[in-house]
């Protein structure tokens, strides 16, 4: 299993040590998410100082950008990096698309597959010199000329990764992508019963491996020093449960577990503004339910029994001081030698 660490939460002068720091520490890849700052600013910053390790995103928000304009910032990285670049993608909601930037609106899992096919066949113009004649529902490329392009590159193209709430989309990723990116917002009991045979199936159509796609561990997780640090943190969970779980598209995770009354509730009560009562409501057996749950020491085995599922795990682990960092190298070689799972060897 490989292990991921998040950099660019806080501010852009501080990726570039957060980055060089995991590499030090045995990481295999660094990842943002795109909320504050953009993805792409983030990326570049960890690539420029890193030698090793993969630079992803969870996610880089697509729609609003063209594919164009997208293949050709990941282009330059993977130049730059020499090869380390993973974007990933998201639809986001329809909202956001429309409110936040503009943008616009049609429905996103045949929209994705079309982005994705847009990038790699201008990438294949670029690299082999093909004739870009892209043409799909949601996009069209057909003008390329040597002022623009960039010419080939002497490593593989980027990787591209699919974050995916709902199994249409997670059949998209298994049929296009390189990656599958689960949301917080899931379950072991969801990704296994629900998102990954989404994806198999998508990979069948495509008439592809499973082992072609990475599946990234999803949920959300509460790890502490000791068993009371681990109690505080699972409480916090009902912020995250609540807010989630009030947004209708989240609720195919609730359905898995037969709580979507509570999804539902929960929504009602958004309507109303009713954010602390919100959190209140949930009760503690769905915090359990929900939430992979261990202490440092554990940490590897409960992975091993319960994130058994996917082939790397993002993990933020304490590393301040000398003891600290000692212990994440240590956890780090610990996951190292939890195996990947073999899907292709399971039936469908």
């Amino acid at each position: 299993m490989k292990v991921v660490a998040g950099v660019g939460g806080g501010s852009l002068r501080d990726v570039p040590a957060a980055a060089r720091l995991a590499e030090e520490l045995g990481y295999d890849a660094v990842t943002t998410g795109e909320t504050k700052h953009d993805s792409i600013l983030v990326m570049a910053l960890a690539a420029e100082h890193t030698e090793r390790i993969e630079v992803c995103s969870s996610v880089t928000i697509c729609f609003p950008r063209s594919p164009m304009v997208l293949a050709q910032q990941c282009w330059d990285m993977q130049a730059m990096s020499n090869g380390r670049i993973n974007i990933g993608l998201g639809s986001q909601v329809k909202g956001h698309n429309l409110r936040r930037f503009s943008g616009t609106w049609s429905p996103p899992a045949p929209r994705m597959r079309d982005y994705i096919r847009g990038m790699r066949a201008i990438w294949d113009c670029w690299q082999n010199g093909t004739k870009l004649n892209f043409v799909s529902e949601n996009y069209t490329f057909t003008l390329m000329t040597p002022n623009f392009d960039p010419g080939p590159l002497p490593v593989p193209a980027p990787k591209i990764s699919i974050s995916a709430v709902n199994p249409v989309m997670a059949s998209v990723a298994g049929e296009v992508a390189d990656g599958l990116l689960p949301h917080g917002f899931a379950t072991e009991k969801y990704l296994v019963e629900v998102l990954i045979p989404a994806a198999r199936k998508g990979a069948k159509k495509a008439g592809r491996p499973m082992s072609e796609l990475e599946i990234s561990a999803g949920g959300m997780m509460v790890i502490g020093e000791t068993e009371a640090e681990v109690e505080q943190g699972l409480q916090r969970l009902r912020e995250p449960i609540s807010f989630y779980g009030s947004t209708r598209t989240y609720h195919g995770v609730f359905r898995a577990h037969g709580r979507e009354e509570l999804g539902m509730q929960l929504h009602e009560m958004s309507l109303k503004g009713q954010w602390a009562e919100m959190r209140k409501a949930i009760p503690e057996e769905v915090l359990r339910e929900f939430a992979l749950i261990a202490t440092w020491e554990t940490l590897p085995q409960v992975l091993r029994e319960h994130r058994w599922y996917a082939s790397r795990a993002g993990l933020r682990l304490p590393a301040a001081t000398p003891a600290q960092r000692e212990r994440a190298a240590w956890l780090i070689d610990e996951i190292h030698k939890i195996p990947a799972p073999n899907w292709d060897a399971v039936p469908l």
